[in-house]
């Protein structure tokens, strides 16, 4: 008998890997490279355009970039602004889009994707979960990751990164400093919610978000009123924070790998061709 729903059809996911260039950065460290961003690498970061893990030390048998930077909560943000600088100064040419995430932070590439196609890399956006605290625009969470554009990330290593009235170099939280920068410097922060209002960053682990049961910061930051439950979380869902390693591997296996024999999902329609310019 010969079985037809066995050949996976990835030809648009090529597709856009080509034609949406993403650059990922995951913010590490030392103590962290082999006990949770080996996992990061061995899954979803291997569908980036380019991968570069930050670290304080650099470490070229992993790789891992060295930014010269103490560690601790209290330097987040010096991580963060030193990463986006060395994006900045070494791979501007390599990609659209430069996505943060934390060691911990999974994320479905191909769907990040498919939410920056109809969207122009050459102008000064960002996306993420958007929280409504501290930055007038509201900010994006750092756990859940977000993604700068070329202009954003030529703004900040022209302007910000020099500039440290208009961005802070240390201290603070990474992402509310990150958003008052950004914010600073004219980069609009832009809804990532789907057609349906479905949300696709997640700074908690999916079951947690299915769950709904939100700790109350975050139900006071969220500008959707922290709404989860199965009909509320996109289908297209970018990313999901507090992945335990383990888990890393089981949400490969769930998303890359299962599949209910007989049933195909009917084909994806993009909203704009993309041989277009």
């Amino acid at each position: 008998m010969t079985c037809l729903f066995d050949v996976d059809d990835d030809l648009l996911a090529k597709e856009l890997y080509s034609k949406v260039r993403v650059a990922c950065w995951i913010m590490t460290s030392p103590t962290n490279l082999r006990s949770k961003a080996i996992h990061v690498k061995n899954t979803w970061a291997k569908r980036c355009n380019l991968v570069l893990f930050m670290s304080s030390v650099a470490d070229p048998e992993f790789p891992a970039v060295g930014l010269d930077v103490p560690e601790g909560r209290d330097h987040l943000t010096a991580k963060t602004m030193k990463a986006f600088k060395y994006l900045y100064d070494h791979h501007m040419a390599d990609a659209d889009w430069f996505l943060k995430a934390d060691d911990d932070t999974y994320v479905i590439v191909e769907n990040l994707r498919y939410l920056l196609l109809n969207e122009d890399p050459t102008q000064p956006v960002y996306f993420g979960q958007r929280f409504k605290p501290y930055v007038k625009q509201g900010f994006a969470g750092g756990g859940s990751g977000y993604v700068l554009s070329k202009e954003a990330l030529r703004r900040y290593g022209e302007v910000g990164s020099k500039d440290s009235k208009m961005c802070v170099k240390d201290k603070g939280h990474e992402d509310v400093e990150m958003g008052q920068c950004l914010q600073n410097l004219g980069v609009r922060l832009k809804d990532t919610t789907d057609v349906m209002n479905r949300t696709r960053f997640h700074c908690f682990d999916p079951s947690f978000v299915l769950k709904a049961r939100f700790p109350q910061w975050f139900v006071d930051y969220d500008v959707l009123f922290a709404k989860g439950g199965i009909e509320n979380i996109s289908d297209y869902a970018v990313s999901f924070h507090y992945i335990h390693p383990n888990q890393m591997y089981t949400l490969e296996f769930f998303i890359y790998h299962l599949r209910p024999y007989g049933i195909l999902n009917s084909p994806q329609k993009l909203n704009k061709p993309l041989d277009s310019p």
